[in-house]
């Protein structure tokens, strides 16, 4: 979507088709600087410190943005829930719930593919490494809010935690226990790479990616976890799973 080319000399003077197309850009501008402050306290005050300043200002910014918006559209803030989500029935919410993991996942594929196409799928690949190990820590850090899990929360918070992350919606994935201090888990259906079966296409070599975003998921959920890849494209891989991961909770 975008704005077409105006003559008008501010956005109050745009006709009503394009200032809709504005109010979607606005969105978007919004959403942007929410991260590029994110980035830039992270930078100047390290992740710790970011993460916890990003949970204040989400937590207040979305509230105050929530209350004007409920004021224009009508509808009612309950304990931080717009009304109208706890209105629908359980079904849509979880179609909801799933379209919104399935979008996570297409704005991801949209990224990689658009830096593929102008710098080669190199670039792409770098690019996609160095941002699993930001979001990594975040998603994590995120759960770990949400289930209110200790700040060392073991192998038992991690298997907890990799049940919220946005592929447990959208994928098929288990976990078999190994003892005591070990686990293994196993992506049994990958949306992407079963796209790219249907396609005629080989795996798309994840690994590096795959090394970056369990170890750095692991670790945030409790420093002392330690990720050892079993397989993952490009390596041979069993039909019953595409990727599988060791977790060892070390003394």
């Amino acid at each position: 979507m975008r704005l077409q080319k105006t003559s008008a000399a501010h956005s109050a003077e745009l006709d009503h088709r394009d200032t809709a197309a504005h109010i979607i850009e606005l969105f978007h501008r919004i959403m942007v600087h929410h991260a590029l402050w994110f980035a830039e306290v992270k930078h100047q005050m390290g992740t710790e410190r970011a993460l916890d300043i990003l949970h204040e200002a989400f937590t207040t910014s979305f509230s105050i943005q929530m209350k004007h918006l409920g004021g224009l559209f009508g509808f009612e803030m309950d304990d931080g829930v717009p009304a109208p989500l706890l209105d629908m029935e359980p079904e849509l919410l979880a179609q909801v719930r799933d379209r919104l993991a399935k979008n996570w996942l297409v704005n991801d594929g949209v990224w990689f593919q658009a830096i593929e196409q102008r710098e080669g799928m190199s670039e792409a690949k770098r690019c996609n490494d160095s941002c699993w190990a930001q979001f990594s820590p975040y998603e994590a850090f995120a759960i770990k809010r949400q289930l209110g899990l200790a700040e060392q929360a073991g192998l038992a918070g991690l298997k907890q935690a990799l049940g919220f992350r946005v592929y447990a919606t959208i994928n098929i994935q288990s976990i078999v226990d190994e003892s005591d201090t070990s686990f293994i888990f196993r992506m049994d259906e990958c949306r992407v790479q079963q796209a790219r079966q249907r396609r005629g296409l080989p795996d798309y070599p994840c690994k590096s990616a795959g090394l970056v975003e369990y170890s750095y998921f692991a670790r945030a959920i409790d420093a002392r976890i330690k990720t050892e890849c079993i397989g993952c494209p490009p390596d041979e891989h069993p039909p019953e799973w595409f990727c599988a991961w060791r977790f060892t909770l070390e003394p």
